[in-house]
């Protein structure tokens, strides 16, 4: 067992800052208790006295009954020449009905001067000051230091001062933040060697990400001696994030053998992750280590051969540790035992001497000749393949459909569609209105299949994109329509081609909505 450490989440504070993002109140109850599932040691909550929607969730969270995690209060220190009994914002943080606060002071004597308008002297004053008082109310108090890396840059002295006010008055935690995220490593490791050496105590570290170095700074803050790491889910917050516990949580326990409280879930840190984008309305990161999508995924023939004979040549974990899965991608650079790895997981049965497999493989050239691609679509290809060893089911058969377009471009609706299905021998025909075509055949292709299958209630689009691949034949290109969709837990592609772009758009639907109708069977046929 590792030294402990103590992962402090701030998704639904720092994170909700980031531009896109605006938590419901019931997105916040929900994402507060899945980490509280998931064991995180402490949830940033949000500030009591910044809107209604925060004042609301600290009303409801008293009865909320958190097994795992402390909810923290946010807030800052009193304000200039204010009694601290006087500051309305200190006692709605006294009366959140929080075990811990969380206070952000000034350590840069700068934004002493310039931004709060006062004296270095009374800045101290006021941290002291609340500390202080908040101790008095039994509240676990953790102080951000705010600007403490370019504070101690500017006036190392000062800098100091501000953390020994702090800890005098009764703080258990002085979290060294670098707020602008322009800090290099080495200077991170330098100045919490030097706090823990001169200040001491309990020392935390929050960094953000305006250089790309909020993980390696959390991490490297953390070998130097810090035991609180605060940051977000995937990584959200203001400017360019905050540091990614999604990267930081299984390198801390993968890599560094350190202990936390959600480290023995740590196979669930990827749906955890995902399920938060889902909740943000924020499309997951594919490329995030980890937990995104391509995380473990492999392309290259060779690479793809060796990753088949031993994972450790091309994955520095096994994907299963994070909750995460390998994907073997199909394209051109392939090989045919690669192919044939991805028929066997439709068929096992089929082998590289089958004849099933030679046919496969021709109809993936031909297709990919047509202009197909199926890396990041593996739910077309795996219909391609249960269509050609003849295991498709068909669902529903599309007796006829036709897309109206108006000249209203600028009005919402102005396309509509008109579309007529049939599912075991009943037929259903229904209109929908849409924001283009594409919209509207979608919402009219389900309106109809909801009546048969009520279960794609669950299901969206969350992702459309057209490319253009002939660029020589102008309109008459051919285009290549990928659609990504979701049931709220998993997520696929899929893939269509044509010289039209509603004929594309319509293969890469219909396939969508074949392929989670298939798998709803097949769960319901493992139950």
């Amino acid at each position: 067992m590792g030294a402990k450490v103590f992962i402090y989440d701030t998704t639904l504070r720092d994170g909700a800052q980031a531009e896109g993002i605006s938590f419901t109140l019931q997105d916040k109850i929900n994402i507060c208790r899945i980490l509280d599932k998931f064991g995180v040691e402490y949830i940033e909550a949000g500030n009591p006295t910044s809107n209604p929607k925060d004042v609301e969730f600290f009303q409801k969270a008293q009865s909320m009954q958190l097994k795992n995690s402390k909810l923290v209060a946010f807030g800052s220190t009193r304000k200039p020449s204010v009694k601290v009994e006087d500051d309305t914002n200190l006692r709605a943080l006294m009366n959140a009905g929080t075990e811990a606060v969380a206070i952000f002071g000034k350590s840069w004597d700068m934004h002493v001067s310039e931004v709060l308008k006062t004296t270095l002297d009374e800045n101290l004053n006021m941290i002291r000051d609340t500390i202080s008082y908040l101790k008095s109310g039994n509240k676990e108090v953790i102080y951000d230091a705010e600007h403490f890396f370019d504070g101690f840059k500017a006036n190392e002295e000062y800098a100091l001062a501000t953390l020994k006010a702090a800890k005098d008055a009764g703080a258990d935690w002085l979290v060294l933040c670098d707020t602008n995220g322009g800090s290099l490593i080495s200077e991170i490791n330098n100045i919490v060697q030097q706090v823990i050496v001169k200040v001491g105590g309990n020392i935390g570290i929050h960094c953000h990400n305006d250089i790309g170095l909020a993980v390696a700074n959390s991490l490297e803050a953390v070998i130097g001696g810090c035991r609180m790491v605060q940051g977000t889910f995937n990584g959200y917050g203001e400017r360019c994030g905050n540091a990614d516990l999604t990267s930081i949580m299984p390198t801390l326990k993968l890599k560094l053998q350190y202990d936390f409280k959600s480290g023995d879930k740590i196979n669930e840190i990827t749906s955890v992750s995902r399920y938060i984008s889902e909740i943000a309305n924020m499309a997951h990161n594919p490329k995030a280590p980890y937990v995104g999508n391509s995380a473990f995924a492999h392309k290259g023939g060779m690479h793809i051969d060796a990753v088949l004979k031993s994972p450790e040549s091309f994955e520095h974990i096994r994907p299963e540790l994070v909750g995460n899965s390998r994907r073997i991608l199909m394209s051109e650079v392939s090989g045919k035992s690669t192919v044939v790895k991805k028929i066997q997981n439709v068929a096992p049965w089929i082998t590289k001497d089958s004849p099933e497999a030679q046919g496969i493989i021709d109809k993936l050239k031909q297709l990919e000749y047509e202009g197909y691609q199926f890396e990041g679509a593996d739910s077309s290809f795996e219909l391609m393949v249960r269509r050609m060893i003849g295991m498709k089911e068909e669902f529903f058969q599309v007796k006829d459909f036709r897309v109206y377009c108006e000249d209203k471009w600028h009005e919402a609706n102005s396309a509509y569609a008109v579309i007529k299905v049939e599912v075991d021998g009943v037929e259903e025909l229904t209109a929908a209105e849409g924001d283009g075509p594409v919209n509207a055949m979608d919402r009219a292709l389900r309106k109809a299949l909801k009546i048969f299958y009520p279960e794609l209630t669950k299901m969206r689009l969350t992702d459309y994109k057209v490319r253009v691949l002939d660029t020589t034949e102008a309109t008459e290109a051919k285009v290549r329509v990928h659609i990504e969709s979701t049931d709220g837990e998993n997520t696929w592609g899929t893939v269509g081609v044509s010289t039209n772009i509603i004929e594309a758009s319509w293969v890469a639907l219909v396939d969508s909505i074949e392929y989670f109708l298939n798998e709803e069977k097949i769960k319901r046929g493992n139950k």
